[in-house]
């Protein structure tokens, strides 16, 4: 069996895995347009920051292609998938054919148009060779303006401030990591964040940039010495789009991970996955999430049958070392807590735990994810145990003695 793999993250690696599961002899091949060994991209903020050398940036041992038995053909993008002749078609010209096909292709910054922004050199967030261009041109004490205060832009800043620099964030939204904090959540980390020296300027956006400054919609000006655009990203969906498969949002898959096309799988952020909390379909742009898709699919693509279920949004990150975790969906009953340095709120509906924001204290959050998954129904838990400190004990006798194997004193 001939295995072609369009991608070189986490996805990518989940495949490999998963293929290697079943399938020790069947030659793999990688393709990917960056230069790199696979590394891991929420690890670029933290090499620009200085605590990550370039060899723990990679996601994988040196040696994991070798001992995989996997072909690495770097630094060359995939033009085309010719799905009459199965092949992939590469920038250079060179075909290479495939039994079974694998499009890993992640997403890529989005850069909304805004006037005057070709007058300026502007860095993007999103890849090893965007921090190393920026950690170039880094000078302390320079003036950053940052487009966006979500995950990427707040990475960013929290990167930057190593090297003293003077950093503003800008977003339309009216708080920061709109997609993952409700308004009380989003502010307490705001607050956090300003104490450390960044400054946040929301509601607005910028209305034009010249060289070294931009005005914004309310007004302001702001100078700057490097601009950073962190707004957002798209999913890379357009070699299964031109070969005809079938794209929404993102690349459309079965819960095998195969596309609409022959002998054509994909998995990671270009696709759209179903979300179980809220019962949506939605891209679910999560290092875990690709790599789990990755791993069924590659079973599949070997073979077997497989099936990915149970995928919910999730996000483990830190600013200035104040952590979060989240999950799930926050569309339900409320029941929230915080102190001056916590914040804990779980999201209730049809009897169910379906989402929940821990800040500052996150222990047991394993516990509350493995309670929305599974959809626990809470008929079976200690309420006020759950809403306290969640352990095995809230659990009813039964549920405990499914969790532990059936051992229960």
């Amino acid at each position: 069996m001939n295995y072609v793999i369009i991608g070189n993250s986490a996805a990518a690696v989940g495949t490999i895995s998963g293929i290697r599961e079943i399938d020790s002899t069947g030659k793999i091949t990688v393709i990917s347009d960056e230069k790199y060994h696979t590394y891991s991209r929420p690890l670029i903020s933290y090499w620009l920051e200085g605590k990550v050398s370039d060899k723990n940036i990679y996601y994988r041992p040196a040696d994991f292609y070798e001992k995989n038995g996997v072909e690495t053909i770097l630094g060359k993008k995939v033009m085309k998938i010719d799905t009459a002749k199965k092949c992939v078609v590469l920038d250079d010209g060179l075909s290479v054919p495939y039994d079974k096909l694998m499009v890993a292709t992640g997403s890529k910054p989005f850069v909304p148009p805004m006037n005057g922004l070709e007058k300026t050199n502007y860095h993007t967030f999103m890849s090893y060779d965007s921090v190393k261009a920026i950690r170039s041109e880094l000078r302390e004490g320079m003036k950053v303006l940052i487009i966006g205060a979500g995950l990427i832009g707040l990475k960013a800043a929290e990167a930057l401030s190593a090297y003293k620099t003077d950093i503003t964030v800008v977003d339309m939204a009216d708080r920061i990591l709109p997609s993952i904090l409700d308004e009380r959540a989003g502010l307490k980390m705001q607050k956090h964040i300003e104490s450390k020296g960044v400054k946040f300027i929301l509601k607005t956006s910028a209305e034009e940039f010249s060289e070294h400054k931009a005005k914004l919609k309310n007004g302001e000006e702001v100078d700057f010495d490097m601009l950073i655009v962190a707004v957002g990203v798209r999913p890379n969906t357009e070699l299964v789009a031109d070969a005809g498969g079938k794209v929404e949002r993102g690349i459309i898959t079965d819960m095998t991970l195969k596309t609409s096309l022959d002998d054509i799988y994909a998995a990671g952020d270009c696709t759209v996955s179903y979300d179980a909390s809220s019962d949506t379909e939605k891209i679910l742009a999560l290092l875990p999430n690709a790599y789990m898709q990755g791993e069924v699919a590659g079973r599949n693509m070997a073979g077997r049958e497989f099936y990915y279920v149970n995928a919910i949004p999730m996000n483990a990150i830190g600013f200035f070392g104040l952590h979060i975790i989240s999950a799930g969906s926050y569309d339900g009953e409320e029941y929230v807590t915080e102190t001056e340095n916590t914040y804990k709120k779980l999201v209730f509906r049809d009897n169910t735990l379906k989402g929940y924001i821990l800040m500052g204290d996150v222990a047991r959050a394993g516990i509350y994810t493995s309670m929305i998954k599974e959809r626990i129904d809470l008929g079976d838990v200690d309420i006020e145990m759950l809403k306290d400190k969640p352990q095995m004990m809230m659990f009813g006798k039964e549920r405990r003695e499914e969790k532990l194997g059936g051992i229960i004193k």
